[in-house]
C-alpha cells in the first residue's frame, strides 16, 4: 500500500534509526529526573547546568579529551559553586544562578570564537540527532543506564528530601549526598542530552515531562512513571514527525512536550473537579 510505505519511509535510512536509539537512550533518565526537578524546583539549576558545560566542551575538544569530560566537569563546577555562593552572601540561589551559567556560557561563546576548533557550534546548541555516531550513542547510554538505575533505587530518599529536607535529616538519611547526588545527576543526564536536543534545548527534556506528570498524577510512584511515557512518547514522536515536516528533531520534540503541557493544563479542571469528589489528605499524594 502506498500509504503504508509512505508512513514506513523513516525506517528505511541508517541516520534515523540512530535518531530513534537516542530517543530510546535518553527517555528514561530524563524522564524520572525531571521529576525531582519539578518538585524540588531546580528548574533554574537544571538551565543553569545546560547553559554553564559549553566552555567545558570547547576545552575539552581542544585538549583532545572526550568531550563529556568536559562536559561534566563545567556542569558540577557550576553547581557547587552556586551552591557555595549563595551559602556564603546575601543573594538568593536563584540570582546567583543567573549570574553564574550566563557567564560560563558567554566563556564558553568566547573560548569556541577565541580557538580553532572544528566542533560545529550549531550541533552543541542544538543537538544533532541525524548526524549521531555509534560513539555518542554508546557515551550517551553508559550515562543513562547508571543514573536511571540509580534513580529507580533511591526515589523514595529523593522524594523526602526534595519535600521536607529537615524530616529527611530527622529520618537519618544522608541529606549531603542525595543532595550532590541530584546535582551529578543532573550534570550527567544534560551531557547524555547534548547529542539529541543540544544545550539549549535541553531544559525541555528536563522540566517537561515532570510537570505534565505533576498536573496528571496524584502520587509519586505514578508521576515517574507518565514522565517517563510522556517524554518516550514525545521523543519518539517528535523524530518520526521531523521527517515529515522536514524540522530539527530536537525543536520537534520540545514542541511537542508543550502541546502535551498545555493539554494537561486544559485537562486539569476535569481532573480537579473528580478529586472533590474524593478527598484525600495531602501527606497521602506522594506516597
Amino acid at each position: 500500500m502506498p500509504e503504508l510505505e509512505s508512513l514506513l519511509r523513516p525506517f528505511q535510512f541508517a541516520f534515523m534509526h540512530n535518531a530513534f536509539l537516542i530517543a530510546l537512550i535518553v527517555s528514561v533518565p530524563a524522564g524520572l529526573l525531571s521529576c525531582f526537578v519539578v518538585v524540588k524546583g531546580w528548574a533554574l539549576m537544571g538551565d543553569a547546568i545546560s547553559h554553564a558545560v559549553l566552555p567545558g566542551i570547547v576545552l575539552a575538544h581542544v585538549l583532545g579529551l572526550p568531550l563529556i569530560v568536559g562536559a561534566f566537569a563545567a556542569a558540577m563546577l557550576c553547581a557547587v559553586g552556586t551552591g557555595y555562593v549563595s551559602a556564603r552572601s546575601r543573594l538568593k540561589r536563584d540570582t546567583v544562578m543567573g549570574v553564574v551559567f550566563s557567564a560560563m556560557f558567554a566563556a564558553g561563546i568566547v573560548l569556541y570564537v577565541a580557538m580553532d576548533t572544528a566542533a560545529h557550534l550549531d550541533h552543541i546548541l542544538f543537538g544533532n540527532m541525524l548526524g549521531l555516531t555509534k560513539a555518542a550513542l554508546w557515551h550517551s547510554a553508559a550515562i543513562a543506564a547508571p543514573v536511571s538505575a540509580l534513580l529507580l533505587v533511591k526515589w523514595k530518599d529523593l522524594m523526602v528530601q526534595s519535600f521536607d529536607p529537615m524530616q529527611a535529616q530527622a529520618m537519618a538519611l544522608p541529606t549531603a549526598a542525595l543532595h550532590y547526588g541530584m546535582l551529578a545527576a543532573v550534570s550527567l543526564v544534560v551531557v547524555a542530552t547534548l547529542a539529541a536536543t543540544g544545550l539549549i534545548l535541553a531544559i525541555g527534556l528536563l522540566v517537561a515531562p515532570g510537570a505534565i506528570a505533576f498536573l496528571l498524577t496524584r502520587r509519586m510512584r505514578s508521576m515517574l512513571g507518565v514522565a517517563v511515557g510522556v517524554c518516550l512518547v514525545a521523543m519518539l514522536g517528535g523524530v518520526y514527525a521531523s521527517f515529515f515536516l522536514d524540522s530539527a528533531p530536537a525543536p520537534t520534540i520540545v514542541l511537542i512536550l508543550s502541546l502535551f503541557f498545555a493539554a494537561a493544563l486544559a485537562g486539569r479542571g476535569a481532573l480537579s473537579w473528580q478529586r472533590q469528589k474524593t478527598p484525600f489528605k495531602a501527606q497521602d499524594r506522594w506516597r
